[in-house]
Protein backbone atom coordinates (compact mmCIF):
# COMPACT_ATOMS: atom_id res chain seq x y z
CA UNK A 1 0.00 0.00 0.00
CA UNK A 2 1.71 3.58 -0.96
CA UNK A 3 2.22 5.81 1.93
CA UNK A 4 1.06 8.92 2.19
CA UNK A 5 3.68 12.44 1.84
CA UNK A 6 4.30 11.84 5.97
CA UNK A 7 5.17 8.23 5.30
CA UNK A 8 2.15 6.82 7.08
CA UNK A 9 -0.36 4.26 5.86
CA UNK A 10 -3.00 6.03 4.18
CA UNK A 11 -6.46 6.31 6.71
CA UNK A 12 -10.05 6.88 5.31
CA UNK A 13 -12.14 9.47 6.40
CA UNK A 14 -14.00 6.51 8.87
CA UNK A 15 -10.55 5.32 10.28
CA UNK A 16 -9.26 9.51 10.87
CA UNK A 17 -12.59 9.85 13.27
CA UNK A 18 -12.45 6.11 14.64
CA UNK A 19 -8.93 7.11 15.74
CA UNK A 20 -9.57 10.64 17.08
CA UNK A 21 -12.92 8.48 19.38
CA UNK A 22 -9.95 6.18 20.25
CA UNK A 23 -7.74 8.59 21.56
CA UNK A 24 -5.53 7.13 18.60
CA UNK A 25 -2.58 8.48 15.70
CA UNK A 26 -4.06 5.74 13.60
CA UNK A 27 -6.41 2.54 13.75
CA UNK A 28 -6.32 -0.67 11.33
CA UNK A 29 -9.44 -1.41 9.25
CA UNK A 30 -10.11 -5.30 11.45
CA UNK A 31 -9.31 -3.99 14.84
CA UNK A 32 -12.01 -3.19 17.76
CA UNK A 33 -11.36 0.12 19.34
CA UNK A 34 -13.36 1.94 22.23
CA UNK A 35 -14.83 5.03 21.05
CA UNK A 36 -15.42 8.28 23.18
CA UNK A 37 -18.87 9.14 22.74
CA UNK A 38 -19.43 13.30 21.67
CA UNK A 39 -23.16 12.70 21.24
CA UNK A 40 -25.93 10.45 21.92
CA UNK A 41 -29.47 10.85 20.46
CA UNK A 42 -32.46 9.29 21.11
CA UNK A 43 -36.06 9.48 20.33
CA UNK A 44 -39.83 8.51 21.92
CA UNK A 45 -39.89 5.25 20.79
CA UNK A 46 -36.07 3.95 21.34
CA UNK A 47 -35.19 6.09 24.48
CA UNK A 48 -37.17 6.55 28.15
CA UNK A 49 -39.65 3.81 28.11
CA UNK A 50 -36.22 1.40 27.38
CA UNK A 51 -33.62 3.11 29.33
CA UNK A 52 -35.72 4.73 31.97
CA UNK A 53 -36.28 0.74 33.65
CA UNK A 54 -32.43 -0.21 33.26
CA UNK A 55 -31.27 2.50 34.41
CA UNK A 56 -32.89 2.66 37.95
CA UNK A 57 -32.52 -1.24 37.90
CA UNK A 58 -29.08 -0.72 37.48
CA UNK A 59 -29.06 2.57 40.03
CA UNK A 60 -26.89 4.13 37.02
CA UNK A 61 -26.87 7.83 35.88
CA UNK A 62 -26.05 9.33 32.32
CA UNK A 63 -22.20 10.46 31.98
CA UNK A 64 -23.21 13.18 30.54
CA UNK A 65 -26.27 15.04 29.82
CA UNK A 66 -24.96 18.02 27.81
CA UNK A 67 -24.16 15.29 25.22
CA UNK A 68 -27.47 13.63 25.09
CA UNK A 69 -30.16 14.74 22.84
CA UNK A 70 -33.92 13.66 23.27
CA UNK A 71 -36.21 14.07 20.04
CA UNK A 72 -40.00 13.76 20.23
CA UNK A 73 -41.15 12.59 16.91
CA UNK A 74 -42.28 8.59 16.69
CA UNK A 75 -45.46 9.15 18.36
CA UNK A 76 -46.56 12.32 18.14
CA UNK A 77 -49.29 14.20 18.13
CA UNK A 78 -50.61 11.36 20.58
CA UNK A 79 -53.55 9.45 18.93
CA UNK A 80 -54.49 6.87 21.34
CA UNK A 81 -53.80 5.95 25.11
CA UNK A 82 -50.23 3.54 24.22
CA UNK A 83 -49.08 6.81 22.27
CA UNK A 84 -49.86 9.30 25.10
CA UNK A 85 -48.02 6.48 27.50
CA UNK A 86 -44.86 6.45 25.60
CA UNK A 87 -44.51 10.14 25.30
CA UNK A 88 -45.50 11.01 28.80
CA UNK A 89 -42.59 8.65 30.17
CA UNK A 90 -40.43 10.29 27.80
CA UNK A 91 -41.18 13.67 29.15
CA UNK A 92 -41.21 13.40 32.65
CA UNK A 93 -38.20 11.53 32.20
CA UNK A 94 -36.75 14.57 30.51
CA UNK A 95 -37.95 16.66 33.20
CA UNK A 96 -36.33 14.10 36.38
CA UNK A 97 -33.18 14.11 34.49
CA UNK A 98 -33.24 18.02 33.73
CA UNK A 99 -32.30 16.85 29.63
CA UNK A 100 -30.84 20.32 28.11
CA UNK A 101 -31.41 19.15 25.08
CA UNK A 102 -35.33 17.69 24.04
CA UNK A 103 -36.88 18.57 21.34
CA UNK A 104 -40.78 18.29 21.54
CA UNK A 105 -42.73 17.44 18.79
CA UNK A 106 -40.88 19.92 16.26
CA UNK A 107 -39.87 17.70 13.82
CA UNK A 108 -38.11 14.54 12.97
CA UNK A 109 -34.71 13.90 14.63
CA UNK A 110 -32.54 13.06 11.59
CA UNK A 111 -33.62 16.78 10.73
CA UNK A 112 -33.63 18.88 13.93
CA UNK A 113 -30.49 17.07 15.42
CA UNK A 114 -28.17 18.81 12.97
CA UNK A 115 -30.93 22.16 12.03
CA UNK A 116 -29.74 22.46 16.53
CA UNK A 117 -25.92 22.39 15.14
CA UNK A 118 -25.36 19.37 17.67
CA UNK A 119 -23.54 17.68 14.69
CA UNK A 120 -20.11 18.50 13.22
CA UNK A 121 -17.59 17.58 11.69
CA UNK A 122 -14.93 15.29 13.90
CA UNK A 123 -17.14 14.24 15.96
CA UNK A 124 -18.19 10.44 17.33
CA UNK A 125 -22.43 10.27 17.50
CA UNK A 126 -24.70 7.25 18.12
CA UNK A 127 -28.13 7.21 17.66
CA UNK A 128 -31.30 5.24 18.54
CA UNK A 129 -32.53 4.96 15.30
CA UNK A 130 -31.62 2.65 11.81
CA UNK A 131 -31.25 6.08 10.08
CA UNK A 132 -29.17 7.83 12.56
CA UNK A 133 -26.12 8.01 9.21
CA UNK A 134 -27.64 11.17 9.02
CA UNK A 135 -25.09 12.61 10.87
CA UNK A 136 -22.19 10.94 8.34
CA UNK A 137 -23.21 14.15 5.68
CA UNK A 138 -21.27 16.45 8.31
CA UNK A 139 -18.20 14.83 8.34
CA UNK A 140 -19.09 13.04 11.66
CA UNK A 141 -19.07 9.20 12.34
CA UNK A 142 -22.82 8.07 13.14
CA UNK A 143 -24.74 5.14 13.87
CA UNK A 144 -27.39 3.51 14.92
CA UNK A 145 -27.49 1.50 17.67
CA UNK A 146 -29.97 -0.47 20.29
CA UNK A 147 -31.25 0.24 23.61
CA UNK A 148 -29.18 -1.87 25.52
CA UNK A 149 -25.75 -0.31 23.77
CA UNK A 150 -27.48 3.07 24.42
CA UNK A 151 -27.88 2.09 28.04
CA UNK A 152 -24.06 1.29 27.94
CA UNK A 153 -23.21 4.60 26.02
CA UNK A 154 -25.34 6.81 28.64
CA UNK A 155 -23.80 5.23 31.62
CA UNK A 156 -20.30 4.95 30.74
CA UNK A 157 -20.28 7.20 27.56
CA UNK A 158 -17.64 4.95 25.52
CA UNK A 159 -18.63 2.19 23.04
CA UNK A 160 -16.29 -0.56 20.82
CA UNK A 161 -16.27 -0.59 17.16
CA UNK A 162 -14.42 -2.94 15.05
CA UNK A 163 -13.00 -0.32 12.36
CA UNK A 164 -15.00 -0.71 8.90
CA UNK A 165 -13.55 -1.05 5.70
CA UNK A 166 -14.39 1.93 3.36
CA UNK A 167 -16.55 1.63 -0.15
CA UNK A 168 -15.81 4.71 -2.77
CA UNK A 169 -18.67 5.92 -4.26
CA UNK A 170 -17.81 8.78 -6.71
CA UNK A 171 -20.06 10.37 -8.72
CA UNK A 172 -18.87 12.27 -11.52
CA UNK A 173 -20.43 15.10 -13.53
CA UNK A 174 -23.47 17.00 -12.43
CA UNK A 175 -27.45 15.93 -11.81
CA UNK A 176 -29.62 16.79 -14.83
CA UNK A 177 -32.22 18.88 -13.19
CA UNK A 178 -35.49 16.67 -11.98
CA UNK A 179 -32.42 14.05 -10.49
CA UNK A 180 -31.71 14.48 -7.01
CA UNK A 181 -29.39 12.75 -4.44
CA UNK A 182 -32.75 10.15 -3.41
CA UNK A 183 -32.53 9.21 -7.23
CA UNK A 184 -28.82 8.67 -6.61
CA UNK A 185 -29.37 6.49 -3.45
CA UNK A 186 -32.24 4.37 -5.41
CA UNK A 187 -29.49 3.64 -8.22
CA UNK A 188 -26.92 2.59 -5.90
CA UNK A 189 -29.26 0.30 -3.41
CA UNK A 190 -31.01 -1.43 -6.90
CA UNK A 191 -27.29 -2.09 -8.30
CA UNK A 192 -25.62 -3.32 -4.75
CA UNK A 193 -28.55 -4.98 -3.13
CA UNK A 194 -29.90 -3.84 0.65
CA UNK A 195 -26.48 -5.77 2.03
CA UNK A 196 -23.88 -4.43 -0.46
CA UNK A 197 -22.26 -2.41 2.17
CA UNK A 198 -22.84 -4.29 4.67
CA UNK A 199 -21.65 -3.35 8.36
CA UNK A 200 -18.74 -1.27 5.93
CA UNK A 201 -18.25 2.97 5.91
CA UNK A 202 -19.74 4.38 2.43
CA UNK A 203 -17.95 7.23 0.88
CA UNK A 204 -19.89 9.80 -1.45
CA UNK A 205 -17.95 11.62 -3.14
CA UNK A 206 -17.50 13.38 -6.60
CA UNK A 207 -18.44 16.52 -8.47
CA UNK A 208 -21.95 15.75 -8.09
CA UNK A 209 -21.79 14.89 -4.38
CA UNK A 210 -19.58 18.28 -3.92
CA UNK A 211 -22.13 20.48 -5.60
CA UNK A 212 -25.07 19.22 -3.70
CA UNK A 213 -27.04 21.11 -0.73
CA UNK A 214 -26.29 20.27 2.29
CA UNK A 215 -30.04 18.74 2.95
CA UNK A 216 -29.39 16.60 -0.21
CA UNK A 217 -26.21 14.93 1.22
CA UNK A 218 -27.99 14.73 4.13
CA UNK A 219 -30.35 11.74 2.22
CA UNK A 220 -27.23 9.98 0.67
CA UNK A 221 -25.79 9.79 4.53
CA UNK A 222 -29.09 8.90 5.67
CA UNK A 223 -29.91 6.22 3.07
CA UNK A 224 -26.97 4.76 3.21
CA UNK A 225 -28.53 1.89 6.29
CA UNK A 226 -30.53 1.07 3.31
CA UNK A 227 -27.50 -0.39 1.49
CA UNK A 228 -26.28 -2.14 4.86
CA UNK A 229 -23.65 0.36 5.82
CA UNK A 230 -22.59 1.19 9.45
CA UNK A 231 -22.25 4.98 8.30
CA UNK A 232 -22.03 7.01 5.26
CA UNK A 233 -20.10 9.78 4.61
CA UNK A 234 -19.41 12.94 3.17
CA UNK A 235 -15.89 14.90 3.56
CA UNK A 236 -16.66 18.52 5.46
CA UNK A 237 -15.95 21.70 2.93
CA UNK A 238 -17.07 25.09 2.41
CA UNK A 239 -21.10 23.88 1.69
CA UNK A 240 -20.83 22.14 5.16
CA UNK A 241 -19.26 25.37 6.89
CA UNK A 242 -21.97 27.65 5.80
CA UNK A 243 -24.66 25.40 6.74
CA UNK A 244 -23.20 25.28 10.34
CA UNK A 245 -22.78 28.66 10.41
CA UNK A 246 -26.42 29.64 9.91
CA UNK A 247 -27.56 26.91 12.27
CA UNK A 248 -25.68 27.62 15.54
CA UNK A 249 -22.18 26.22 14.75
CA UNK A 250 -20.04 28.65 13.57
CA UNK A 251 -15.98 28.31 12.81
CA UNK A 252 -16.31 24.29 12.52
CA UNK A 253 -12.64 23.02 10.90
CA UNK A 254 -13.28 20.65 8.41
CA UNK A 255 -9.67 20.73 7.16
CA UNK A 256 -8.33 17.13 8.50
CA UNK A 257 -11.86 15.27 7.72
CA UNK A 258 -10.89 14.20 4.69
CA UNK A 259 -9.63 10.66 3.05
CA UNK A 260 -6.25 9.89 1.95
CA UNK A 261 -5.71 8.58 -1.85
CA UNK A 262 -5.92 5.01 -2.07
CA UNK A 263 -7.44 4.09 1.43
CA UNK A 264 -10.41 2.70 0.29
CA UNK A 265 -11.14 -0.60 -0.11
CA UNK A 266 -13.38 -0.42 -2.82
CA UNK A 267 -14.29 2.22 -5.62
CA UNK A 268 -17.60 2.27 -7.95
CA UNK A 269 -17.85 5.32 -10.21
CA UNK A 270 -20.77 6.46 -11.67
CA UNK A 271 -21.95 9.24 -14.24
CA UNK A 272 -24.52 11.73 -12.76
CA UNK A 273 -25.13 12.91 -16.16
CA UNK A 274 -26.62 9.90 -17.63
CA UNK A 275 -28.73 8.92 -14.42
CA UNK A 276 -32.62 9.28 -14.90
CA UNK A 277 -35.08 9.77 -12.24
CA UNK A 278 -35.71 6.65 -9.95
CA UNK A 279 -38.57 4.72 -8.26
CA UNK A 280 -38.54 1.91 -6.26
CA UNK A 281 -41.15 -1.13 -6.24
CA UNK A 282 -42.73 -2.74 -3.63
CA UNK A 283 -41.52 -4.16 -1.38
CA UNK A 284 -38.06 -3.30 -1.49
CA UNK A 285 -35.90 -0.18 -1.98
CA UNK A 286 -33.66 -2.70 -4.13
CA UNK A 287 -36.28 -2.96 -6.67
CA UNK A 288 -35.14 0.30 -8.59
CA UNK A 289 -34.70 1.39 -12.14
CA UNK A 290 -35.68 4.35 -13.88
CA UNK A 291 -39.09 5.65 -13.52
CA UNK A 292 -40.24 5.08 -17.39
CA UNK A 293 -39.91 1.53 -16.45
CA UNK A 294 -43.01 1.77 -14.04
CA UNK A 295 -44.51 4.39 -16.12
CA UNK A 296 -48.45 4.27 -16.17
CA UNK A 297 -48.95 2.52 -12.58
CA UNK A 298 -51.76 4.36 -11.28
CA UNK A 299 -51.33 5.69 -8.10
CA UNK A 300 -54.49 6.55 -5.24
CA UNK A 301 -51.95 8.56 -2.91
CA UNK A 302 -48.74 10.27 -3.10
CA UNK A 303 -46.99 11.19 0.32
CA UNK A 304 -44.20 14.23 0.36
CA UNK A 305 -42.88 13.49 3.89
CA UNK A 306 -40.02 11.53 6.26
CA UNK A 307 -36.26 12.46 6.51
CA UNK A 308 -35.45 11.51 3.10
CA UNK A 309 -37.96 13.25 1.43
CA UNK A 310 -39.72 16.58 3.19
CA UNK A 311 -37.09 18.83 3.84
CA UNK A 312 -36.97 21.84 2.99
CA UNK A 313 -35.02 21.51 -0.57
CA UNK A 314 -37.47 18.91 -0.97
CA UNK A 315 -40.64 20.18 -0.66
CA UNK A 316 -38.91 23.21 -2.95
CA UNK A 317 -38.06 20.43 -5.66
CA UNK A 318 -42.07 19.21 -5.78
CA UNK A 319 -43.15 22.92 -5.88
CA UNK A 320 -41.60 23.07 -9.16
CA UNK A 321 -43.50 20.16 -10.24
CA UNK A 322 -47.00 21.74 -8.83
CA UNK A 323 -46.72 25.07 -9.15
CA UNK A 324 -49.63 25.91 -11.50
CA UNK A 325 -51.16 22.46 -11.24
CA UNK A 326 -53.43 20.43 -9.08
CA UNK A 327 -53.26 16.43 -8.08
CA UNK A 328 -55.32 14.10 -10.39
CA UNK A 329 -58.79 13.24 -9.77
CA UNK A 330 -59.19 10.50 -6.98
CA UNK A 331 -55.35 11.04 -5.95
CA UNK A 332 -54.67 12.57 -2.13
CA UNK A 333 -51.62 14.26 -1.57
CA UNK A 334 -50.51 13.83 1.49
CA UNK A 335 -47.18 16.27 2.75
CA UNK A 336 -45.39 16.04 6.11
CA UNK A 337 -42.84 18.70 6.23
CA UNK A 338 -39.75 16.82 8.05
CA UNK A 339 -39.55 20.09 10.60
CA UNK A 340 -41.37 22.92 11.90
CA UNK A 341 -38.02 24.99 10.71
CA UNK A 342 -38.43 24.12 6.96
CA UNK A 343 -42.13 24.22 7.26
CA UNK A 344 -41.87 27.83 8.42
CA UNK A 345 -39.50 28.67 5.95
CA UNK A 346 -41.52 27.23 3.06
CA UNK A 347 -44.05 28.83 4.06
CA UNK A 348 -42.61 32.00 4.36
CA UNK A 349 -41.64 31.89 0.85
CA UNK A 350 -44.20 30.74 -0.63
CA UNK A 351 -43.66 27.30 -1.35
CA UNK A 352 -45.94 25.26 1.26
CA UNK A 353 -48.83 27.56 -0.64
CA UNK A 354 -47.80 26.66 -3.96
CA UNK A 355 -48.08 22.73 -2.29
CA UNK A 356 -51.93 23.23 -0.90
CA UNK A 357 -52.52 24.70 -3.99
CA UNK A 358 -52.04 22.30 -5.73
CA UNK A 359 -54.72 20.17 -3.44
CA UNK A 360 -51.88 18.70 -0.82
CA UNK A 361 -52.85 17.89 2.46
CA UNK A 362 -50.57 18.93 5.28
CA UNK A 363 -49.55 16.36 8.14
CA UNK A 364 -47.80 17.15 11.46
CA UNK A 365 -43.97 17.27 11.59
CA UNK A 366 -43.49 13.59 12.71
CA UNK A 367 -42.42 10.31 11.65
CA UNK A 368 -45.88 9.54 10.97
CA UNK A 369 -46.81 7.33 7.79
CA UNK A 370 -43.24 6.52 7.19
CA UNK A 371 -42.99 5.30 10.62
CA UNK A 372 -46.35 3.54 10.43
CA UNK A 373 -48.04 5.62 13.01
CA UNK A 374 -50.84 8.26 12.48
CA UNK A 375 -52.38 9.25 9.35
CA UNK A 376 -51.86 5.44 7.75
CA UNK A 377 -52.17 4.76 4.31
CA UNK A 378 -55.40 2.38 3.32
CA UNK A 379 -55.80 -1.22 2.13
CA UNK A 380 -55.05 -2.39 -1.43
CA UNK A 381 -53.63 1.46 -2.07
CA UNK A 382 -50.77 2.06 -4.58
CA UNK A 383 -48.71 4.95 -3.39
CA UNK A 384 -45.96 6.82 -4.29
CA UNK A 385 -43.64 7.97 -1.35
CA UNK A 386 -40.71 10.35 -0.84
CA UNK A 387 -39.74 8.06 2.35
CA UNK A 388 -36.63 5.53 2.51
CA UNK A 389 -38.58 2.19 2.79
CA UNK A 390 -41.28 0.24 1.41
CA UNK A 391 -41.75 -2.87 3.09
CA UNK A 392 -45.15 -4.71 3.07
CA UNK A 393 -47.04 -3.57 6.48
CA UNK A 394 -44.72 -0.51 7.11
CA UNK A 395 -46.43 2.60 6.28
CA UNK A 396 -50.28 0.58 6.04
CA UNK A 397 -52.07 -2.77 5.62
CA UNK A 398 -49.77 -5.50 3.93
CA UNK A 399 -52.22 -4.52 0.61
CA UNK A 400 -51.21 -1.47 0.30
CA UNK A 401 -47.87 -1.08 -2.45
CA UNK A 402 -45.57 1.58 -1.84
CA UNK A 403 -43.57 2.88 -4.22
CA UNK A 404 -40.28 4.80 -3.42
CA UNK A 405 -38.99 8.47 -5.55
CA UNK A 406 -38.08 11.53 -5.00
CA UNK A 407 -39.95 14.65 -4.37
CA UNK A 408 -40.03 15.92 -7.95
CA UNK A 409 -41.24 12.13 -8.90
CA UNK A 410 -43.64 12.15 -6.13
CA UNK A 411 -45.37 15.46 -7.08
CA UNK A 412 -45.14 14.49 -11.11
CA UNK A 413 -47.18 11.42 -10.42
CA UNK A 414 -49.94 13.25 -8.08
CA UNK A 415 -50.20 15.15 -10.93
CA UNK A 416 -50.74 12.88 -13.77
CA UNK A 417 -52.37 10.22 -11.50
CA UNK A 418 -49.87 7.34 -12.50
CA UNK A 419 -46.02 7.45 -12.06
CA UNK A 420 -44.59 9.56 -14.23
CA UNK A 421 -40.92 10.82 -15.38
CA UNK A 422 -40.61 14.33 -13.85
CA UNK A 423 -39.14 15.29 -16.89
CA UNK A 424 -42.38 15.16 -18.59
CA UNK A 425 -44.20 17.64 -16.88
CA UNK A 426 -41.39 20.05 -15.53
CA UNK A 427 -41.59 23.65 -17.25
Amino acid sequence: MERTPSGRTPMSLAQKLLARAAGREAVRVGEIVTCRVDLAMFHDSSGPRRLKPMLEQLGATIWNKDKVVLVMDHYVPERNEDSRRIVRIAREWAREQQLPHVYDSVGICHVVVPEHGHIRPGLFCVGGDSHSPTGGAFGAYMFGIGSTEMLGVVTTGEIWVQVPRTILMRWDGRLARGVTAKDMMLAMIGRFGMNGGAYQAVEFAGEAVRALPMQERMTLANMSAELGAQVGLVAPDEVTREWLQAHGAPGVDTQPWHSDPGSAAEEHVFDAAALAPQVAAPFSPANAGDATRFADTAIQAAYIGACTGAKLEDLRFAAEVLRGRRVAPGVRLLVAPASHADRDTAAAEGTLQVLQDAGAQLLPSACGICAGYGDSLAADETVISSSARNFKGRMGPPSTRVYLASPYTVAASAVAGRITDPREVMP
